[in-house]
């Protein structure tokens, strides 16, 4: 199923536009260009790609190329993901899924997007933020499509993400915003659902730290 994108900048050639989710890679563009790396700088200094990190870049929407646009971060990370193992292969979690659902009021600077193979973090090169791959099995993971400002990209559901936050609370580096989250999500989530995926995942410890934070 093509990931839904929002409607991309003119000036690329119709096999980058395409791109899911609209962030490119130099290697993607080498079949287009003989010399992709300078034509991706080129292009980013017509405001047609923004420059998110060292190798990745996103097409800027038509509507935003007289301003600067900059892309919220879990767009950036989940795009970044995208590229490298698919749209289907790549699903934001942890605190980012949180804010992606509403759970967390404030921007962070930290990204966490599942992915199945460990990496390093990727610091940005548009903002003082990085982008943290977990190591997950994506297909036994709970997850939506949800609407960013770069497309709709794969979401852990309010359910998984409440057990993951209680089961790693300090994987984005601030347990607070995580406890804070946990509370938010609880009166959302679905109690059948809770108990069917912290069985499944065996998180029944996370589950019981998260109804402990929300009181219950």
């Amino acid at each position: 199923m093509p990931t839904p994108r929002i409607e991309r900048a003119s000036g690329l050639p119709a096999p980058l536009a395409r791109t899911p989710f609209g962030v490119l890679r130099p290697v993607d563009a080498a079949a287009v260009y003989s010399r992709p790396r300078q034509e991706f700088q080129r292009l980013t200094e017509r405001g047609i790609l923004h420059r998110l990190a060292t190798g990745y870049y996103a097409v800027v929407p038509p509507q935003a190329q007289d301003r600067m646009w900059l892309p919220t971060l879990e767009a950036a990370a989940y795009g970044i993901a995208a590229a490298d193992y698919g749209p289907t292969r790549a699903i934001l979690m942890g605190l980012s899924a949180a804010r992606s659902h509403g759970a967390v009021p404030r921007a962070l600077a930290v990204a966490a997007v599942a992915v199945e193979k460990n990496r390093p973090l990727l610091s940005l090169a548009d903002r003082d933020a990085t982008v943290r791959f977990v190591r997950r099995d994506t297909t036994r993971l709970h997850a939506e499509r949800l609407s960013t400002d770069m497309g709709t990209a794969l979401v852990t559901t309010i359910e998984q993400t409440l057990l993951d936050l209680a089961h790693r609370p300090n994987l984005g580096m601030v347990p607070a915003e995580a406890q804070d989250a946990v509370r938010a999500l609880w009166a959302r989530a679905a109690a059948e659902e809770l108990e069917r995926i912290a069985g499944e995942q065996r998180l029944r410890a996370a589950l019981k730290r998260a109804r402990s934070w929300a009181g219950e």
